[in-house]
């Protein structure tokens, strides 16, 4: 299973990504899908994550301003920042988990795929 996350980049606080995160190597449709981030010197934290059947899931840091989608028949998973504030500053991962699984989990340790990471760094 292959991730590869692109979008990020340097924004100011209040502008708007979209992530988006390419999965090849299995159907995409069968498993949840998730993205994390990761500042310095920080422990990699959940962001939102997503079902097999596009039922999501959202920290409450960023709950109201990140929307995660999926496209199925594109392979792909997206996440949609808005309004975004310096704390969002991280390195974001793709991440899936390795089998089909009924609970749609926010910790890093259930995901088994990981993407390379896209830095997204926010200036007040």
């Amino acid at each position: 299973v292959q991730l590869v996350e692109s979008g990020g980049g340097l924004v100011q606080a209040g502008d708007s990504l979209r992530l988006s995160c390419v999965a090849s190597g299995r159907t995409f449709s069968y498993y949840d899908m998730a993205w994390f981030r990761q500042a310095p010197g920080n422990e990699r934290e959940f962001v939102a994550a997503i079902s097999w059947s596009s039922t999501p899931k959202y920290a409450e840091s960023v709950a109201g301003r990140f929307i995660i989608s999926r496209v199925n028949n594109k392979d792909t998973l997206y996440l949609q920042m808005n309004n975004l504030r310096p704390e969002d500053t991280a390195v974001y991962y793709c991440a899936t988990v390795r089998t089909a699984t009924t609970t749609l989990w926010s910790t890093p340790e259930k995901y088994g795929y990981w993407g390379q990471g896209t830095q997204v760094t926010v200036s007040s």
